[in-house]
């Protein structure tokens, strides 16, 4: 690309970088994946740079139009993908220093339950804030079709929307007490800090060891523990650092396979309800 086309790609360019995070945000909570969300992203770039961008009023709302519907074309690949999925499935973490609060790794899941377009209309409207005449004109359906979609999600969701914040330095000093009770075998300590239905949902995909279904209630989970303690005494589990995996207070690892970990914890009331583990390394190539 020489002269006038060089030119046409800077301009290109220069419009949309600022726009990418926003882009990111929207692909990653409506595919989990960030690998996903990246080639999304990437697509709508190559399509502004095709398009004649002389026309378009607001290239926020076309860029956010166009990344919203490869993202609902890519759902339907990736619902057939987790059909087939060894174990259960967790979305990419995506770790942070400050806690966001939006899209938490609990509704992130509840996410999955949704059809595409439920899911569409739902983030668009409640998280990102955007009148129902959007949300029709991005998903190509008309405003009162989108309200039922929102009000069908919004009903199966309700319950994961964040209901304890917990304050960000108790959160990861829990996180950090979790972590060194866990891999140094005081039991006495981590019972202390376990609801009673607690569970442990950890992903694996298939190509490192994990359980390969959800581990339920504070007796199981204490067993899985005290298995983990044992292991933990002859490889070492090493704290990469403290942070927030998805929303929720958590950690990364570096195990003794040489490979990155990340556990995120969902703290009701004081108290460890969730343990979320995310083994699969396809997932954390992106926090090398």
């Amino acid at each position: 690309m020489t002269g006038a086309g060089q030119e046409d790609g800077a301009d290109a360019a220069a419009s949309f970088e600022p726009l990418r995070p926003k882009l990111m945000r929207v692909a990653y909570r409506m595919l989990g994946s960030v690998t996903d969300a990246e080639d999304a992203v990437q697509e709508a770039f190559i399509r502004w740079m095709r398009a004649d961008r002389s026309v378009v009023r607001e290239p926020e709302a076309f860029l956010r139009r166009s990344v919203t519907r490869l993202c609902l074309d890519q759902l339907k690949s990736a619902r057939r993908r987790r059909e087939t999925y060894v174990g259960p499935w967790l979305p990419d973490p995506v770790v942070a220093e400050e806690q966001e609060d939006d899209v938490t790794l609990p509704l992130m899941l509840a996410l999955e339950r949704l059809s595409p377009l439920e899911r569409a209309a739902f983030l668009l409207h409640d998280v990102f804030g955007l009148a129902f005449e959007e949300v029709a004109a991005t998903i190509q359906r008309d405003p009162s079709t989108c309200r039922q979609l929102a009000a069908r999600a919004r009903t199966h969701v309700r319950e994961e929307r964040p209901r304890f914040q917990v304050e960000k330095q108790r959160g990861l000093e829990l996180a950090e007490a979790f972590f060194n009770a866990s891999r140094s075998g005081d039991m006495k300590a981590l019972s202390s800090m376990l609801a009673a239905d607690v569970s442990i949902h950890s992903d694996g995909g298939g190509k490192r060891p994990a359980a390969t279904r959800p581990i339920i209630g504070y007796e199981a989970v204490m067993r899985v523990h005290r298995v983990l303690a044992n292991l933990f005494r002859k490889s070492a589990s090493k704290l990469v650092r403290t942070a927030f995996v998805n929303g929720l207070p958590g950690f990364i690892t570096l195990e003794s396979d040489g490979e990155l970990q990340t556990t995120a914890l969902d703290i009701e009331d004081g108290k460890i309800a969730a343990i979320y583990v995310v083994r699969n390394p396809d997932k954390l190539r992106h926090l090398h």
